[in-house]
């Protein structure tokens, strides 16, 4: 059994903590915070130990009712690895923690790609990171970024990728940073950071990427044209990504326009806060020109990333390979949305009485 700690149990640590409560292999040795807010007591209700991220703060702990089990250093003796789910900037200075006291960690795409030995996406570069001590698991739009090409220059080659990302401005719980009143180019300058993050997993790829940032909270969008080394139909494409466990086709006849109806059909799916895990290609975006494909793909930027960092750890402390693994996690989480409408049926949706 792996004991994994989860530093950071905010959107990413806490589906991390329950991810990792999931697996038939794993189980959590305890979470950590800076402070006694209302997911400290998730953690509590959800039988997590608590620790504090922060030793002169535990008396905060105290005083708001919730007791502790020590602080960061106990949390690291007690774990076999380390997931650090912290605010960006702040891994650089837990990095030494984890390394005086020689346990292993993973680092969330935030982060630089120097705060790790590798970079990791499990369907790309899932032996990259066996036996590495300090792995980053790459940001929530590399990861969806990844998940495409990989099949895609395995089957036919790549040529060229031009990415355009509509971005959520943040998260639901993030007050502070929107949505905005705006459209916002997110930089100004080309590319944006993912082309060259896409680049620490496929270093050979040729990937342009721009980004705007949008008035919501929802998911992000990619509009996607890459450039092939062979030219596929339609119906290739489509039955390439539907092999894809972590690829969702939209289904024309699901009437699905958009995040907001996206969100809607995970929560009525059962999912845990309405968690998509995987990509969501719309079947009706994809197109072949001679050798461009074009498609739109949306992101769910809470949850997507959190399939990686099962599979990560295993990479790093078993020897279970990429495809067990990937089915370990993906049983374990229920991860592959089916429609019960075949992703190819080009059918006029069915009008029904709201």
């Amino acid at each position: 059994m792996i004991h994994v700690g989860v530093n950071g149990y905010g959107t990413i640590g806490k589906r991390v903590a329950d991810a990792v409560a999931a697996q038939p292999d794993m189980t959590v040795s305890g979470v950590a915070k800076t402070r006694p807010n209302y997911e400290a007591e998730t953690a509590v209700r959800r039988g997590y130990d608590l620790y504090a991220a922060i030793d002169d703060r535990a008396d905060a702990f105290a005083d708001a009712g919730l007791d502790v089990a020590g602080g960061l250093e106990e949390l690291i003796e007690a774990s076999d690895i380390v997931v650090d789910c912290c605010p960006s900037d702040i891994g650089p200075k837990n990095r030494p923690v984890y390394e005086d006291r020689d346990t292993p960690a993973i680092f969330q795409g935030g982060e630089g790609a120097d705060i790790a030995d590798v970079s990791f996406n499990a369907r790309s570069n899932f032996e990259d990171a066996r036996d590495a001590d300090y792995v980053r698991v790459v940001s929530c739009n590399t990861t969806a970024l990844s998940r495409v090409i990989a099949p895609l220059e395995e089957e036919y080659g790549i040529e060229k990728v031009r990415v355009t990302l509509v971005r959520r401005s943040g998260d639901p719980s993030e007050t502070g940073r929107g949505p905005v009143n705006d459209v916002l180019p997110d930089p100004v300058s080309i590319p944006s950071h993912h082309g060259p993050d896409v680049n620490t997993i496929f270093p050979d790829v040729d990937i342009d990427t721009l980004a705007l940032k949008a008035p919501t909270t929802l998911m992000h969008t990619h509009s996607l044209n890459v450039t092939l080394e062979s030219e596929p139909d339609e119906s290739a494409i489509l039955d390439l990504l539907a092999d894809e466990s972590r690829i969702f086709t939209i289904p024309e006849t699901a009437d699905i326009d958009g995040a907001g109806k996206l969100k809607d059909y995970a929560l009525d799916s059962g999912r845990p806060r309405g968690d998509l895990w995987e990509n969501c290609v719309w079947a009706e975006s994809v197109g072949m020109e001679g050798p461009d494909l074009y498609l739109f793909q949306n992101v769910h930027q809470e949850s997507d990333v959190i399939p990686e960092n099962i599979d990560a750890i295993r990479a790093m402390v078993t020897d279970v390979d990429a495809a067990a693994s990937i089915d370990r996690t993906n049983e374990a989480l229920d991860v592959g949305l089916e429609s019960l409408f075949d992703a190819h049926d080009d059918r006029e949706a069915v009008p029904v009485d709201d």
